[in-house]
C-alpha cells in the first residue's frame, strides 16, 4: 500500500519462484523421494510458477511429465509447447491491457514479450540450468544413467494443464497440448453449510455480501485505520456481511460475522449470496462463474490485476484498488453493484457459457493425465512449432536467400550497364 514494493515485476517473481523451487526440491522428505530408487512413478505433474526446474524431475523418474499452470494461458507457458503468441492481441501475464488493444497498448505488450524473453534466456535460464546441475543432475549420475540437457527436458513436455476457460479469458488460440481445465477443483456436490452459518445466510433478508482477500494477503495485516472504516462502512449496509478474517475485532455491528476460515463454495452457492469481495485469483475468479455471482475486485499480487480487469470488461465486476482509500472506494462500488441490475445478470450469462461443457473440467483433467500415461507421453499432440528454429518460423532464411538474389541481380545488372557503357563509348571512340 505504500508503493515501496513491485509486486508486479517480473524479475521479482522469478526470484522468490526459484527460490520456492529450490527449497521444494532440497527438502528433506523430498530428497528421500528422488533419492530413492524403489520409487516409480507413471507420471509427474508441476506447478509452473514462473520457474522451470521441475522439468528435470523424468531425468530421475523416466516417465511423461505435465505442466499445471494456475494462470489463464500466456505466452510464457504457450512457448514451453508451441511458440510465441502474438502480442498483437495477447496481454502479458502480468499486463492490465486487454484486447482489443490500442497502438500503445500494442506496443507495450511487444515491449513485454520481448524484454520477457531475453530475460528468460540470457538471465533466468542459464540460473536454472545451474541448479538442475546442482540439485537433480548429481542423482541421475548415481543412477548410473546418462544426464540429458536441462533444454532437452525442458522440450520434453507432454501436456499443460492449463486452470483457463474462455467463459473467464478469451478466444486464445491454443495448441493441442494445453488443455483448459478450469473449474476442476470445484466440487460436484457442494458441502452443506455448518448449521450456525446456514441459518445467517437463510435468515438474510436482504442478501449476503461475502469479503475474503484469499490466503496470501490475510485481512487481519490491513491496517488499523482501515479495518475500523470496512467496519462502519458494513454497519450502515443493509445486507448482512460475512468477512473472512485471521482476528475477532471488538464492537462489530450485528450485521457483521467474523470466520477464521469460510466455506467458500458453499457460501458463494447459497441463493442469498449477492456479492463477493475478493482479491482477484484464479480460483476465487473461476468460483464466481461457476455459482453465477457478480464481484469487486481487490487485486494484490501477479495475475489478480489481469483477472479483475477482464472481469470489469465482461461486465460482472468493479475494480478497487488496494489504497488508503480503500473504504470510501468499496463504497462507491458496492452501492454501484448492488444498484445496477446488469451485473448479475451478465454473471449468469456467462456462468452458463462456463457450464456448458461436454464434460465436467475435473473428469477431463484425469482423461487427459491418463491418456498421457497409456500412450507414453501424448508425443502425437506434440506441436510441429517446436522443431522449428525461430528464424525457420519468421521467415528469415528465405528473406536472406530473397536477399543475397537481389544483390547478385543488382550486382549482374551493374556488371551488364558497365559493359553496354563501356562497349557504346568503345564504338564512338572507332568512330572517331
Amino acid at each position: 500500500m505504500d508503493e515501496k514494493h513491485d509486486v508486479r515485476n517480473l524479475k521479482f517473481i522469478f526470484t522468490a519462484m526459484r527460490e520456492l523451487s529450490i527449497i521444494t526440491l532440497e527438502h528433506v522428505n523430498m530428497q528421500k523421494i528422488l533419492n530413492d530408487p524403489k520409487e516409480k512413478f507413471d507420471l509427474i505433474i508441476g506447478e509452473w510458477m514462473f520457474n522451470e526446474l521441475y522439468a528435470g524431475l523424468p531425468a530421475i523418474f523416466e516417465c511423461p511429465f505435465i505442466w499445471f499452470s494456475t494462470v489463464e494461458s500466456h505466452w510464457m507457458i504457450l512457448k514451453i509447447i508451441d511458440e510465441l503468441p502474438n502480442p498483437a492481441y495477447n496481454s502479458d501475464i502480468v499486463s492490465n491491457n486487454s484486447p482489443p488493444f490500442t497502438f500503445i497498448q500494442r506496443v507495450q505488450e511487444l515491449s513485454y514479450q520481448i524484454f520477457g524473453v531475453l530475460d528468460q534466456y540470457f538471465v533466468f535460464s542459464p540460473i536454472e540450468n545451474e541448479d538442475y546441475e546442482r540439485i537433480i543432475a548429481p542423482i541421475v549420475r548415481r543412477r548410473g544413467k546418462s544426464v540429458p540437457s536441462f533444454e532437452e527436458l525442458r522440450n520434453n513436455i507432454s501436456l499443460v494443464l492449463g486452470n483457463s476457460h474462455v467463459s473467464i479469458g478469451h478466444a486464445t488460440r491454443l495448441p493441442q497440448s494445453y488443455k483448459p481445465i478450469a473449474g476442476y477443483h470445484i466440487e460436484k456436490v457442494v458441502k452443506p453449510l455448518p448449521q450456525d452459518l446456514k441459518a445467517i445466510m437463510d435468515n438474510a433478508e436482504n442478501g449476503v455480501i461475502y469479503f475474503s482477500l484469499g490466503t496470501g494477503l490475510k485481512s487481519k495485516e490491513l491496517p488499523s485505520s482501515i479495518k475500523r472504516g470496512l467496519l462502519q462502512l458494513f454497519a450502515n449496509l443493509k445486507q448482512t456481511v460475512i468477512w473472512k478474517l485471521e482476528e475477532n475485532l471488538p464492537d462489530r455491528p450485528k450485521n457483521v460475522h467474523i470466520l477464521q476460515w469460510a466455506p467458500q463454495q458453499s457460501i458463494l452457492a447459497h441463493p442469498n449470496c449477492a456479492l463477493f469481495i475478493t482479491h482477484g485469483g484464479l480460483l476465487s475468479s473461476t468460483e464466481t462463474l461457476h455459482f453465477g455471482v457478480p464481484i469487486i475486485g481487490i487485486p494484490v499480487l501477479a495475475d489478480q490485476f489481469n483477472n479483475i480487469d477482464r472481469a470489469v470488461k465482461k461486465g460482472y465486476a468493479i475494480r478497487v484498488d488496494l489504497t488508503y482509500s480503500l473504504v470510501d472506494d468499496l463504497k462507491v462500488a458496492i452501492n454501484n453493484m448492488l444498484s445496477d441490475p446488469k451485473y448479475k445478470k451478465t454473471v449468469k450469462e456467462l456462468s452458463f457459457i462456463y457450464h456448458d461443457r461436454p464434460v465436467s473440467p475435473g473428469d477431463e483433467l484425469v482423461h487427459w493425465a491418463e491418456h498421457v500415461i497409456r500412450t507414453g507421453g501424448a508425443l502425437h499432440l506434440r506441436s510441429p512449432a517446436l522443431d522449428v528454429a525461430w528464424y525457420q518460423k519468421m521467415y528469415l532464411d528465405l528473406a536472406a536467400v530473397m536477399f543475397i538474389v537481389l544483390a547478385i541481380f543488382i550486382l549482374f545488372f551493374n556488371l551488364l550497364i558497365k559493359q553496354i557503357s563501356s562497349s557504346k563509348r568503345d564504338i564512338e571512340r572507332k568512330r572517331k
